[in-house]
């Protein structure tokens, strides 16, 4: 999908003036697989497969996406004045287990990540693409991810009553 400048919303802030933000996360690893991090009054906890207490890092990094994803699309939609009553985000990424375990040439993290968001909506299909294309060029998580050369590929579906 190929953005244009004329696609773009405006920025929701002055542009010529910075907005820096700092986050903040502590964590403690008591030699296992399992690190329990606090993120302002939030305990979460990671954890491999193994012993099961939480989501493994990965899960949790596209959990991060999804979750930004409907922060971005909130954002946009109210910017576009763009009228929805829920979305359904599912996300699926394929992960060589051999990278994170030392295999020279393996990356360790995700080759490929799909979404399939759903969008409940009665606005036209011009107005959703206009959304869509908003959404993927100011997410966060998402650019992190296509920067880091992941083939992020979103199946975008507009559900209408």
């Amino acid at each position: 999908m190929t953005t244009t400048e004329s696609d773009l919303l405006p920025p929701s802030v002055d542009p010529k003036k910075k907005a820096l933000g700092i986050r903040k996360v502590s964590a403690r690893n008591e030699a296992s697989t399992r690190t329990v991090m606090m993120v302002r009054d939030h305990v979460l906890v990671s954890d491999e497969k193994g012993t099961n207490t939480g989501p493994t890092p990965l899960e949790m990094c596209l959990s991060s996406l999804l979750g930004c994803e409907g922060v971005i699309i909130n954002r946009c939609a109210e910017a576009m004045q763009f009228k929805y009553t829920a979305v359904d985000i599912e996300g699926d990424g394929e992960v060589d287990q051999r990278g994170s375990r030392g295999v020279q040439g393996v990356r360790p993290y995700f080759n490929w990540v799909k979404l399939k968001i759903r969008v409940h909506t009665e606005e036209s299909e011009e107005r959703f693409q206009r959304l869509t294309r908003n959404v993927e060029y100011r997410c966060p998580v998402m650019n992190l991810f296509k920067s880091a050369d992941v083939d992020v590929q979103v199946d975008w579906i507009r559900v209408t009553p």
